[in-house]
């Protein structure tokens, strides 16, 4: 509530109160017209304060007459404190012969007149307030009605007006307030202070409690390996969150899409519908693991149905590092061309040969459906090249004609004789 509309509440609170005594003033110009009015200090059989009961016979326009019980006072209720409520007329919540109970407010004990002056208003607020106190002690629900609808919330009949501010109707905003006018609503007393009319409530600790019971039940419904659908309702660098109803879920960026997402946004939109399957449930931290990619057909599934060990294709060059080259073989499926399997010729670097984005030709050396990894060389798909003359290793030989010397023409028999 905002601070005008308390002020203004609590006005009209003091308004009432001191429109006792002008009501009381013309009560009794209606029920007698002799003797002069006294105020409450001659001694009587009531005190103002006193709770009596009585049953009513006479309905007026501004006020009720009741037959006090166990004595011959009558008890007088002006319009202004039959309710709480706004009424133009008394008939509207009380009739002949109906029993009531209310407080004293001020007593008039004449020779000529007895009349004690009632309030069921103050009675019931009084006990209202008790009421709401013991829930307020004991956290408890209560249930009011809606009054009245104003910018900053809500009016709420709970034996008293209540107040409940509209950021704590709920756990999310509402922009339209006019949809809970005249409508029953259980809430928790926040604050309460009867000394100045006020008193607030909360309706937002009610639906979260609700949807915190909801997601419980929902989190024992959730099979890890199923596959459902869901909304994104936030993006955030790391995945999307992604809503099953009362709980929500995330996807992280790596299990977005078979293809490399470098931004969340290039996957998924807030508010786009998908179908996702389920990697894990933690329902002691409520935490929901999804994969939006694994809830369709893998690529690689659908390409190792239509290739083989020994296929030559053509690919994509996606990224290199030190080892080797990934090649995308088609959308959402890539294969390592290792270092070795890039060249005939020694490649100290991959990025000495290759360039991102390049294509290039590449043979499958060999598939592995169980860890989807596929082995791929470049080298495989072109023929060495040819060693040139130059690179052929040297014969030296001999083609003279002239005759050298032998050995026999140089040593002769000199070792005929040895034993060897």
């Amino acid at each position: 509530m905002t601070t005008d509309n308390i002020k203004n509440e609590e006005n009209q609170e003091e308004i009432n109160d001191s429109s006792i005594n002008e009501d009381s003033n013309e009560v009794n110009e209606e029920v007698s017209t002799q003797g002069t009015e006294e105020e409450n200090n001659v001694s009587s059989s009531f005190e103002v304060g006193e709770t009596v009961t009585g049953t009513v016979y006479k309905i007026e326009d501004k006020f009720i007459k009741a037959h006090i019980d166990g004595s011959d006072f009558e008890g007088i209720v002006p319009i202004s404190q039959l309710t709480s409520k706004r009424i133009e007329r008394p008939e509207e919540i009380v009739s002949e012969d109906d029993s009531i109970k209310g407080v004293v407010i001020k007593v008039e004990d004449e020779e000529d007149r007895k009349n004690v002056i009632l309030s069921i208003r103050k009675l019931e607020e009084s006990n209202a307030y008790d009421s709401l106190q013991s829930a307020k002690d004991n956290d408890e629900t209560i249930t009011g009605t809606v009054m009245e609808v104003v910018k900053a919330g809500l009016v709420i009949d709970v034996g008293v007006r209540g107040f409940i501010p509209a950021s704590l109707l709920s756990d999310a905003y509402i922009e339209d307030l006019e949809q809970f006018d005249g409508q029953e609503l259980e809430v928790k007393v926040e604050d309460i202070e009867s000394e100045k009319n006020r008193v607030i409530l909360n309706r937002k600790r009610i639906v979260e409690s609700e949807k915190a019971v909801e997601r419980k039940k929902q989190l024992k419904t959730l099979e890890v390996g199923s596959i459902v659908e869901g909304e994104v309702v936030r993006i955030t660098t790391f995945g999307a969150f992604i809503n099953l109803g009362e709980v929500d879920g995330l996807a992280h960026i790596s299990e977005l899409s078979y293809s490399r997402v470098e931004k969340v946004e290039d996957a998924v939109n807030i508010g786009d519908k998908v179908n996702v399957k389920i990697l894990d449930v933690d329902p002691e931290q409520e935490r929901i693991s999804l994969s939006l990619k694994k809830a369709q057909e893998s690529p690689f599934d659908e390409f190792v149905k239509q290739n083989s060990e020994g296929d030559v294709l053509e690919g994509t060059v996606k990224r290199l590092v030190d080892f080797g080259a990934f090649v995308e073989v088609t959308p959402g499926v890539e294969g390592l061309v290792h270092v070795s399997e890039i060249s005939h010729e020694h490649v100290a670097v991959p990025s000495d040969v290759l360039k991102e984005g390049q294509t290039t030709q590449v043979k499958i050396l060999s598939l592995n459906e169980d860890s989807e990894k596929i082995s791929l060389s470049i080298k495989e798909t072109t023929e060495p090249a040819p060693r040139s003359q130059n690179n052929q290793p040297k014969v030296y030989r001999d083609d003279s004609d002239d005759e050298g010397p032998t050995l026999g023409d140089v040593f002769g028999d000199r070792f005929k004789d040895l034993d060897i």
